[in-house]
């Protein structure tokens, strides 16, 4: 796995995971909501914050802007109306990004269309997300990857084959990738979040930062994505999961938020070495909880020992019972009373 700058931090094997608060449109199309957002998010610890950014016709045709769009999650009568009154204005992103800078959080954004990865690139974001819905949209992709910004790709929605071309397709105009392993729907099933691909995607794509961006609920999934390699965790962020919009009730509230980067960090300092040794902080515990060598009857010096003089019983002050086949038939220095813990000292070596 190679190193990847996003920002100020670098993401990777050996370095803390980078997580995103995926504020998306969760802000109601209010930059004070936004703002409110970003604060809570940077104290809950996250690395960065993400919006959505859309050039809403250009996205949608005529017909998709005009479809009726009437429910208890809609901010308009058409989908049209729906999306233009939830997306900020550019003016909008430009205080979002100098309010970000100021509490020093990560801004980015995931671009839409092309219009979109040019104004956020113009605006200065340090990294391209590339939402799982475009992960097909190739033309999209190249656009992105030729501005040379790292890009972190969603997964979601997609079988093996598209991942490979798509990162195959990012390849020739950019190598600064991250792939995130993602089940798209609100909120995903545990059964289908299918958290081993992320071995594949370590196997697959060696050169990559392998991530997870999640939408189930609860915060279990991504610690156990962060013990099984992934060096990036996405999660939506709301302040209140009971707010109109579609994508609240599949995101974590502030405390939920807080205890999953809390959990995450307490995580990788617990992956720790690969090899097996014995903490200097379990050398006291040993002393009291394990079992030493001792006299199950009084031996006298210069007897050999025979296996029914011995026994094992705490505390683990004398001669480790892994060596009681090597004790009998030593003979002892000075006698030896029953019930006593046999040193490495007292026996005739």
């Amino acid at each position: 796995m190679s190193d990847l700058k996003l920002g100020l931090l670098t993401v990777g094997k050996s370095h803390p995971t980078f997580i995103i608060a995926e504020i998306g449109i969760n802000h109601q199309g209010d930059v004070e909501i936004a703002k409110e957002l970003i604060t809570k998010a940077k104290e809950c610890g996250a690395d960065a914050v993400k919006f959505q950014k859309r050039t809403i016709s250009r996205i949608l045709t005529k017909e998709g802007l005009e479809m009726p769009y009437d429910n208890r999650n809609s901010f308009g009568k058409t989908y049209g109306e729906h999306k233009y009154a939830l997306e900020l204005s550019e003016d909008d992103y430009r205080t979002l990004l100098a309010f970000s800078q100021n509490l020093e959080v990560e801004f980015s954004a995931s671009g839409w269309d092309e219009e979109s990865i040019d104004f956020l690139d113009e605006l200065g974001v340090s990294f391209f997300k590339m939402a799982s819905a475009d992960l097909t949209n190739f033309p999209l992709l190249e656009h992105a990857a030729k501005k040379g910004k790292p890009m972190v790709l969603s997964t979601g929605m997609a079988n093996m084959d598209i991942v490979k071309a798509a990162v195959k397709l990012v390849s020739q105009f950019n190598n600064k990738i991250a792939i995130l392993q993602c089940t798209s729907t609100y909120p995903a099933q545990f059964s289908e979040i299918n958290l081993n691909v992320l071995h594949t995607y370590k196997s697959e794509f060696p050169d990559a930062v392998i991530g997870y961006s999640g939408h189930e609920h609860g915060i279990a999934i991504p610690v156990a994505a962060v013990a099984l390699g992934a060096r990036i965790v996405e999660r939506h962020f709301t302040l209140d999961r009971t707010m109109k919009g579609g994508d609240h009730s599949a995101s974590l509230e502030p405390q939920g938020f807080a205890k999953m980067v809390r959990d995450i960090h307490h995580v990788e300092n617990a992956m720790g070495i690969f090899d097996k040794e014995v903490q200097e902080s379990e050398l006291p515990v040993f002393k009291k909880l394990a079992k030493s060598i001792v006299s199950n009857v009084d031996i006298e010096a210069g007897v050999p020992i025979t296996r029914d003089m011995l026994t094992t019983k705490g505390p683990g002050t004398g001669i480790n019972p892994m060596k009681m086949a090597s004790v009998i038939g030593k003979t002892v220095k000075t006698a030896i009373p029953m019930d006593s813990v046999i040193k490495e000292e007292d026996i005739l070596w």
